[in-house]
């Protein structure tokens, strides 16, 4: 049976990549995932060879026969997005392709086409097999785009018999976030211990707890507010969540970025350290073996 292991937060820099390329580099027999595609940055770490290229289309988008209009001006009156111009060019980015334009062209000289959203790729990388991909500025869908990444990630797990997908998921609780959680055997949430990061950390479990996805937390920089952590620790344990690890501000993680490497390649430092006990917690919990 695959397992699935999203890696999530409720915030944006709370360390989520940095953890996920850590556990991608612990894991073994794995396939690793990317699906924060807003702003995908696996790749800066994993450095992939992509071995294939797709385009992700969804949605359609309007476009205008020039040699067809007659710029009687009629679309310019119905389209509610002004993504049309007084020359009669359509703003790809304003259209949200409800086709008005075309269903009342009086000369049928719009049509609705399937649009180019982004994206996606296999790549090999050092640590395994990795989707990802590329959405386009200010595109929608992202959440089919990541639906699509899970998916196909799955299908090379079971081709090559791997037991195991590691997810980057995106921060937030949005659309991106509620794709990548959705069939996840456990859901990691990594947070930090500053005011913010404990109410994202609450809205983020709300979230998991609303799809019934097994949850644990990791707290990284951990040491920079010791009270916090303890309310962390305290607010976990009265909702029944296992803490799986607590890592500590380390500028061995700085380092291992700027190299390219995850910090568990880079060194055996602290946080290192920590990363590895987290992993072995996280292994336990998959397994059945912990709660």
């Amino acid at each position: 049976m695959i397992q699935e292991l999203v890696i999530i937060s409720g915030k944006g820099g709370t360390g989520k990549t940095s953890m996920a390329a850590s556990l991608a580099f612990l894991a073994k027999n794995k396939v690793i995932a990317d699906c924060d595609v807003d702003a995908a940055d696996m790749h800066l770490v994993l450095q992939p060879e992509v071995k294939q290229s797709t385009v992700f289309e969804v949605g359609l988008k309007a476009s205008i026969g020039r040699d067809i209009c007659k710029s009687c001006g009629e679309c310019l009156r119905y389209c509610r997005f002004d993504a049309i111009s007084d020359d009669f060019v359509v703003d790809p980015i304003s259209c949200e392709g409800c086709g008005v334009c075309a269903h009342f062209c009086p000369h049928e000289a719009i049509e609705m086409k399937r649009h180019m959203s982004g994206k996606w790729f296999v790549s090999d990388t050092r640590h395994g097999p990795l989707v990802h991909a590329q959405l386009g500025i200010a595109e929608g869908n992202s959440g089919k785009l990541v639906t699509l990444i899970k998916k196909k990630a799955r299908e090379i797990a079971t081709e090559k018999g791997h037991e195991l997908v590691i997810v980057d998921g995106s921060p937030g609780t949005g659309c991106p976030v509620i794709a990548t959680v959705s069939g996840a055997s456990l859901v990691l949430i990594v947070t930090e211990p500053t005011v913010s990061g404990m109410h994202d950390l609450r809205r983020v479990l709300e979230l998991a707890r609303h799809f019934n996805v097994r949850t644990a937390v990791c707290v990284n920089k951990a040491d920079i507010n010791p009270d916090n952590v303890a309310a962390i620790e305290a607010f976990c344990s009265n909702n029944g969540i296992p803490i799986a690890g607590a890592i500590p501000y380390d500028t061995d993680v700085t380092r291992a970025q700027i190299a390219g490497k995850s910090v568990v390649e880079h060194s055996n430092g602290q946080a290192a350290r920590a990363i590895k006990t987290t992993w072995n917690t996280i292994s336990e919990i998959l397994s059945g073996t912990s709660q």
